[in-house]
């Protein structure tokens, strides 16, 4: 089944070019089912690419997902236009009365600041304690990951010296978790991060489950037991080129960083990089809807019963 996203949203055409299946709402109204209801509160910088990136992966699922664009109401973006969010997302403030099957917390780089300095973190704890009753089930990435961990049950995280920067393996922890089913043994995955959560912090709270990790860097991918709420730490969705453009970004803003880890073929900059984790990415959201779809009511106004 394809993605329903607004025809005007820029991901429309750019996931049709790709083919992926999209969907028009008059199309949508057609069909005689109840499609996913899929929140995104979306609080990278380049909006537009992150929109992209995750539609990308629903839209590859098969059944027929509903894509919902949140912001944080109190915090103005600077890196997307104005009209862009007026006409594609929802503040959470206008969208909390809603219930969504699945809801997607993203990242923002302000990994070095602690959490209660940003701006924004007290409508961040609301949100988190509205996906309990308002999702049936949560995907907190990145630093939505971090602060997820930190609200629910206390993880602190741990500012780098260097920033941890590449593609890493990870090794599954727990094959028979249902997000996991058909993932190899190990897997590649790009990190890009000034912070990291550590294994001991994580072991010390039985409450929480780790599903795969790296000898490296640490947690990767961990779920609050009893709970259908994830915490991914790095990036499954991150295009082929993406560590590519921070890297030369940061090059060109003469910011110190070393080259991305196991990431340009040779270690040479100048030769295009291999999408090393691209299945695993479409095989770990595709498993989420499926989980999700399983277990969510039917009527969606009974999630949080």
């Amino acid at each position: 089944m394809p993605i329903k996203i607004p025809d005007k949203l820029p991901a429309f055409h750019a996931l049709q070019d790709e083919g992926v299946r999209v969907m028009t709402e008059t199309a949508a109204i057609r069909q005689d089912i109840r499609p996913l209801q899929i929140g995104l509160l979306n609080l990278m910088p380049n909006k537009i690419k992150t929109e992209l990136q995750f539609a990308r992966l629903l839209g590859a699922t098969p059944l027929q997902i509903e894509l919902s664009l949140i912001r944080i109401g109190n915090h103005v973006a600077k890196n997307t236009a104005a009209d862009h969010l007026t006409t594609f997302y929802q503040t959470w403030e206008d969208a909390r009365h809603r219930k969504f099957d699945g809801f997607i917390i993203t990242g923002t780089p302000v990994e070095t600041i602690p959490y209660e300095d940003v701006t924004y973190w007290s409508e961040m704890q609301q949100i988190f304690d509205w996906t309990t009753t308002n999702a049936h089930a949560s995907m907190n990435v990145c630093w939505g990951a971090m602060a997820a961990l930190y609200h629910f049950h206390g993880v602190p995280k741990h500012q780098l010296d260097e920033k941890a920067f590449g593609v890493y393996h990870q090794k599954i922890m727990k094959p028979s978790s249902p997000y996991l089913i058909g993932f190899s043994d190990d897997f590649m995955i790009p990190i890009s991060r000034w912070a990291e959560i550590r294994m001991e912090d994580v072991k010390s709270r039985p409450e929480v489950e780790v599903l795969a990790y790296s000898d490296e860097k640490g947690l990767c991918i961990g779920q609050s037991k009893g709970t259908r709420r994830l915490f991914v730490l790095d990036h499954m969705e991150y295009d082929a080129t993406s560590l590519g453009d921070e890297y030369a970004r940061d090059v060109a803003a003469n910011v110190p960083i070393k080259m991305p880890h196991n990431y340009f073929p040779h270690d040479d900059a100048s030769q295009a990089p291999l999408n090393r984790w691209r299945p695993h990415a479409h095989l770990f959201i595709s498993n989420w809807i499926n989980e999700i779809y399983q277990t969510t009511p039917f009527d969606i106004n009974g999630i949080g019963r």
